[in-house]
């Protein structure tokens, strides 16, 4: 049994000036290799990564990780916002190799997706790991918090995954269906802050 990592790397960031995939740290790290690593850091497997917005730069930067092996998943309405993000990845965990033709089924073997965002520079491998350590079964929901404050990693149980496909629209993500179940919070305050970076990046 194992917890799939899905990485949201898709948005414009309009209000960064650009993709925050392809914003760089202190090191010269680009954002969405610091976010793949914490994931696989914290013990997801395997690792998928939502494209959309300058998807060619996007997956480019993908090749100057340290971890070569996700698989890249296309979200063509990735203007739409988080919610076509979250959907695509989420059809790619079900069909298996990403293409959209239901020739694979993974369900039965990864039970569990966490699901991460790029423009989380302070959220790294412990947070991950503390989520995905709640529970790898197929009806796991579980969600990082912050002070209190409900934040991302988020972990969906396989038997989630359509429900939230089905709810996910807008930038609101798996916001709605996680309001109406009873999600378990897991305190981070002590590893991050959980904070989004919109304007300015930071190290």
């Amino acid at each position: 049994m194992t917890t799939a990592g899905l990485l949201l790397a898709a948005g414009a960031g309009r209000r960064m000036g650009g993709p925050k995939a392809l914003v760089r740290d202190a090191n010269g790290t680009p954002w969405v290799c610091r976010a793949l690593a914490a994931l696989a850091g914290g013990g997801c497997a395997p690792l998928y990564v939502v494209v959309g917005a300058e998807a060619e730069l996007v997956r480019k930067a993908l090749g100057e990780c340290d971890i070569r092996d996700a698989e890249i998943v296309a979200c063509h309405d990735w203007e739409e916002g988080m919610g076509a993000s979250l959907r695509a990845g989420l059809a790619a965990l079900l069909d298996g190799d990403g293409d959209g033709d239901g020739d694979i089924w993974r369900g039965g073997d990864v039970p569990a997706a966490l699901v991460h965002l790029v423009d989380l520079p302070d959220v790294d491998e412990r947070v991950v790991a503390r989520v995905r350590a709640v529970g790898e079964g197929r009806a796991a929901l579980a969600r990082a918090a912050y002070l209190g404050v409900p934040g991302h990693p988020v972990l969906l149980g396989a038997d989630h995954w359509e429900g939230v496909i089905a709810s996910a629209v807008g930038d609101r993500g798996a916001r709605d269906y996680l309001r109406e179940r009873r999600v378990e919070l897991v305190e981070c305050g002590d590893l991050a802050t959980g904070a989004d970076v919109d304007v300015t990046a930071t190290s």
